[in-house]
């Protein structure tokens, strides 16, 4: 047995022995790479970022942000202490910081690490605006879908590895153009869809976080209205992007409000 063949086999038997629940959907996930194992080197590299960029502290912008985010962390823990999963965040350490960016963006690395950027804040308008965001990225930590991430990244180089043996004995050229659209089939056929679906899960889950810890998930609609009415077009087709447009992602909040509306409800939290 080859080198190649023998990587594959071994992965394989990974793959089919690693796997984790979404406690959100009852799904199950890929688990290549275990949090203990993910959530040291985060938290190392979000360090470093924090020491190369510019940290807002003491602020009423930064205060705001992490009294929003430990609402919409709090709101997370009643969801899972009250659907029986209690110690599902054993490992996380959450943190919020603001950085001086012009930047639109905000983002959660594995284990609870979020960053805002300031030039993010004009778009988001009020408080709830901001929880809508940060239940999105909260969401994403709790999905563990950087987690998920790395393992397709494996399986790609799984796939890769499987495809080098397949065509071994064809010509270096045949060899070039198998791999060439190997590479954009999986790129286009599954690593995008699969990080848009990552998007709109992100977005389901952060619309009932934001919800059941008190803020309205119409604004999340409202939100994304004004990121569209920013973005005037220039976004690239959903089939090509990492993220669902900017319309789609309007259509499924709204469909997805009264069910956020519902599940804030089971807390004792209503709206008009």
């Amino acid at each position: 047995m080859s080198y190649k063949i023998k990587i594959v086999f071994v992965l394989l038997i990974a793959l089919a022995m690693s796997c984790a629940t979404n406690p959100f959907t009852g799904e199950k996930t890929m688990a290549l790479v275990p949090n203990s194992q993910i959530f040291p080197s985060a938290f190392q590299q979000y360090n470093q970022f924090l020491s190369e960029n510019k940290v807002i502290k003491g602020t009423p912008e930064a205060k705001k942000i992490e009294i929003i985010g430990m609402k919409i962390k709090t709101a997370a823990e009643r969801w899972l202490n009250a659907n029986g999963k209690s110690d599902y965040l054993n490992g996380y350490a959450w943190e919020y910081n603001l950085v001086d960016s012009k930047e639109l963006n905000a983002w959660c690395m594995p284990g609870g690490k979020i960053v805002f950027y300031t030039g993010i804040l004009p778009v988001c308008k009020d408080d709830a605006g901001i929880a809508a965001v940060m239940g999105h990225e909260v969401a994403h930590a709790l999905a563990n879908h950087g987690q998920q991430r790395m393992s397709a990244g494996l399986i790609q180089q799984l796939g890769a590895v499987g495809a080098q043996v397949a065509v071994g004995n064809k010509s270096e050229e045949t060899q070039q153009l198998v791999m060439q659209a190997y590479g954009v089939g999986t790129q286009v056929g599954g690593m995008l869809p699969f990080s848009r679906s990552h998007e709109s899960e992100a977005d389901m889950i952060g619309l009932t976080l934001m919800a059941i810890a008190g803020y309205d998930p119409v604004n999340a609609v409202k939100l994304w209205e004004r990121m569209s009415a920013l973005s005037s077009g220039s976004a690239p087709p959903e089939i090509l992007s990492t993220h669902p447009s900017n319309e789609t992602r309007i259509k499924d909040l709204t469909n997805l409000i009264p069910q956020a509306k519902k599940e804030a409800a089971k807390f004792g939290v209503t709206f008009k």
